[in-house]
C-alpha cells in the first residue's frame, strides 16, 4: 500500500516554495500600491473607461484629453482588439477618480471629436463610487471570515464523537488558508507583472474555492472517521493513509472534471471570464492538493508530535 503521508514534510515544503513567492509579490504591492493586491473600481471606487477607437491612438492624446476635465491622476493600458474587424483601430482602458455621469458623457464625447470616432458598441463606462467601494471591501472581509467561523464550528459538529475533533477543523482551515494565499499570492504576482485587478469576479472565483477546498477535506475527514471506528487499534498513520487511498479517487475524478470545463472556458470564452477561470483554475488545483497533503498530513502530525507549538503540550499531557 502506497503510504501518502510519509512523506508529509516534502508536501510542507512544496506548498512553502508556492506561498513564499506570492507573499513577497503581495509585499511589493502593498508597498507600491497600498493593498496586497491590485483593487478595482469594485473595491476602491472610481470611473473605469473601456475605449474603442476606430483609428489608433496615443496614450499622450487620451491624457490630454482627461487633463481638459481636471483629471490628472489617470492610469492607461492598453488593450487588445476584441475582433479581428478592430485590428486598424485602438483599445484603451482608462480608470480614474469617480467622475460624475454626466462629465462622463462629455468626456466620451471629446474622445471621439478630438482623436478619434469611438466604436459606442465595444466602448463601455463602469462607476463605482468610494462608498460602495469600501461597502464591497469590507463586506468580501466579512465573508471570508464568516465563512472560516462556520466551517470550523461544523466539523468540530460534525466530528464531536472523534477524539480530538478541534484538529480536524482547525486543519481544514489552515488547508483553506493555504489555498487562499496560493489564490492572493498569484493573483498579486499576475497584478504587478499584467496590471490584473481584483473585482467582484474574483470575490466569487474565492469563495467557490473555498468550498471546493473544504468540501474535499470534509470527504477523506469523513472517512477517517469512518476507518476509526472499524479498525480501532490501527496505527494512526495507517489508518488515515488507508483513507486517502480510498478517497483520493473520488476528489480526482470531480476536480478533473471540472478542470476539463475551465481549460475549455480559457481557450474559447469571452475575455471578460478569462480572468476569473484563471483564477479559479488555479485556486481548486491548489484545493485538490491541499486536501490531500497539506490538511491530512498536518493531522498526523499533530498526532504524532510533530508540530512544534503543539508538541510540547502533547508531551505534557503524556507524561
Amino acid at each position: 500500500m502506497f503510504n501518502f503521508v510519509k512523506n508529509r514534510k516534502y508536501y510542507f515544503l512544496v506548498s512553502t516554495l508556492v506561498i513564499v513567492p506570492g507573499i513577497v509579490a503581495m509585499l511589493i504591492s502593498l508597498a507600491t500600491t497600498g493593498a496586497p493586491v491590485r483593487l478595482g473600481i469594485d473595491f476602491v471606487g472610481g470611473s473605469l473607461f473601456e475605449l474603442q477607437f476606430n483609428a489608433p491612438v496615443t496614450e499622450d492624446a487620451i491624457r490630454d484629453v482627461f487633463s481638459q476635465y481636471g483629471l490628472q491622476d489617470v492610469v492607461l493600458q492598453e488593450l487588445q482588439p476584441i475582433e479581428a474587424s478592430m485590428l486598424s483601430g485602438s483599445r484603451w482602458q482608462v480608470r480614474t477618480s469617480f467622475v460624475e455621469p454626466e462629465v462622463t458623457e462629455e468626456i466620451t464625447a471629446a474622445l471621439g471629436e478630438q482623436l478619434a470616432p469611438l466604436d459606442k458598441g465595444a466602448t463601455n463606462v463602469q462607476q463605482v463610487s468610494p462608498t460602495i467601494g469600501a461597502e464591497v471591501t469590507q463586506a468580501a472581509v466579512v465573508a471570508v471570515v464568516v465563512a472560516t467561523v462556520v466551517i470550523l464550528l461544523f466539523i468540530v459538529f460534525a466530528f464531536r464523537q472523534v477524539p480530538n475533533a478541534f484538529r480536524y477543523g482547525v486543519c481544514a482551515i489552515a488547508a483553506m488558508i493555504h489555498d487562499i494565499l496560493v489564490v492572493m499570492g498569484v493573483m498579486s504576482i499576475l497584478g504587478l507583472l499584467f496590471g490584473w485587478e481584483v473585482d467582484a469576479l474574483f470575490l466569487t472565483a474565492m469563495l467557490t474555492v473555498i468550498g471546493f477546498s473544504v468540501q474535499d477535506t470534509i470527504v477523506v475527514f469523513d472517512r477517517i472517521r469512518e476507518n476509526s471506528r472499524k479498525r480501532r487499534g490501527e496505527d494512526y498513520e495507517i489508518l488515515v493513509n488507508r483513507s486517502v487511498l480510498e478517497t483520493i479517487h473520488r476528489s480526482l475524478a470531480t476536480q478533473l472534471n471540472a478542470f476539463f470545463i475551465m481549460a475549455a472556458l480559457l481557450l474559447f470564452g469571452g475575455a471578460t471570464i478569462k480572468q476569473f477561470v484563471a483564477i479559479l483554475f488555479i485556486g481548486m488545483a491548489s484545493g485538490t492538493y491541499s486536501s490531500i497533503f497539506n490538511a491530512v498530513p498536518l493531522l498526523v502530525s499533530w498526532e504524532k508530535g510533530e508540530i512544534p507549538l503543539l508538541s510540547r503540550g502533547r508531551r505534557q499531557q503524556a507524561a
